[in-house]
């Protein structure tokens, strides 16, 4: 049987009947080129995901955990490193969480070699990370249900996107996701807009006049470069800053940042995206750098001296659960310091000491 699926490659599912054990095992078979590449069938629907509710998270997450651990090789031997038994998984919590340092140093997926290649935007200097992506498709499709979730339909909006550094390097998923955004939107003036200042000034005041509503995404350095030189008051414009200071300018605070950016804007808060090249899902601030998460996104902390203790609430490293991240591993440590609040949003405070600078993240407290 054949389907079509919404992406830019053919493919086709095949299913055949295993008599000694009566399981019916399906195989997402993609054509590219002249490679076949075999995708496993996951353990759960994906469509799911973008409506999963709280009762269904953990036993969606037993799912995903115990298949990742069956068919990531990385991911298995990191669990068998840990002692840990995938049937006793009875909490989120108890789930082995993969070092996001992996992705520098192993190649981190399920099933057959990807042919997309996501890199981190670290500085010349780092070892950037690689995340390899089977299915395009799922990425398109967490990113556009997470903005529907928090700003509505991109068709409502001219999107622009202010990323010189992300444009200068190949395989960036930022600038995947935004020009597929800027596609979607199908206004005449969404586009990349480098470091063209007066160009973009231009578009935002004639955009203005027309009340027309704006996503405006940019890499903190470009935002403030921008404003210092064409301070704008934006009534109908949504500043989103996306980190990545890169060493370029005195670091600030994202209280500073922010502050500084909706002065010269004239906007009463700027909006902040939480993602990172190990995902396929992102988290949103709109204002106050306190940052929601989707559905099928979870954020634990740990004690910094013991990652193997977890908690939902309170300070410590940030673990990302990203259930779109079906063919790498959906169960990362990042190096992020955070807070946990009680309803489950959370704040980013800084980095790990020591750890690696990453473009996306230079911020801090």
């Amino acid at each position: 049987m054949f389907k079509i699926y919404p992406c830019n490659i053919l493919l086709i599912t095949i299913s055949f009947h295993r008599q000694s054990s009566a399981i019916l095992w399906l195989y997402y078979s993609i054509f590219v080129s002249t490679k076949l590449i075999i995708l496993i069938q996951p353990p759960i629907d994906i469509e799911s995901l973008w409506s999963l509710s709280n009762e269904e998270f953990l036993p969606t997450c037993k799912k995903v955990f115990q298949w990742q651990v069956q068919h990531n090789p990385v991911y298995q031997k990191w669990v068998q490193l840990m002692k840990h038994q995938e049937h006793l998984t009875n909490e989120v919590n108890q789930i082995p969480f993969l070092p996001i340092s992996f992705f520098k140093t192993y190649d981190v997926f399920v099933g057959d070699q990807p042919t997309t290649l996501f890199e981190s935007s670290g500085t010349t200097q780092d070892v950037v990370s690689k995340h390899w992506v089977n299915n395009t498709a799922i990425y398109e499709a967490s990113f556009l249900k997470c903005f529907q979730l928090f700003y509505g339909a991109p068709a409502d909006y001219c999107v622009i996107g202010l990323l010189p550094s992300y444009l200068e390097r190949n395989h960036s998923s930022l600038v995947y996701m935004v020009n597929e955004l800027i596609k979607k939107s199908n206004h005449p003036d969404s586009d990349f807009y480098l470091d063209d200042f007066t160009s973009l000034d231009k578009v935002l005041k004639k955009l203005e006049n027309q009340k027309q509503k704006v996503w405006l995404i940019g890499v903190s350095f470009a935002l403030i470069d921008f404003s210092a030189v064409f301070p704008q008051q934006l009534n109908n414009t949504i500043v989103v800053e996306t980190g990545g200071m890169k060493g370029r300018k005195q670091e600030l605070t994202k209280m500073e940042l922010h502050t500084l950016l909706a002065t010269q804007l004239g906007t009463q808060k700027i909006h902040s995206e939480y993602g990172m090249t190990e995902l396929l899902s992102q988290a949103y601030s709109k204002g106050d750098g306190i940052f929601i998460c989707p559905p099928w996104m979870k954020v634990l902390v740990s004690d910094e001296d013991d990652p193997t203790l977890l908690k939902s609430i309170g300070r410590g490293v940030l673990h990302i659960i990203d259930l779109a991240n079906l063919y790498s591993c959906s169960f990362i440590a990042t190096q992020d310091l955070g807070e946990i609040n009680e309803d489950g949003s959370f704040q980013v405070l800084g980095r790990v000491d020591a750890s690696d600078r990453r473009g996306c993240s230079l911020l801090v407290v």
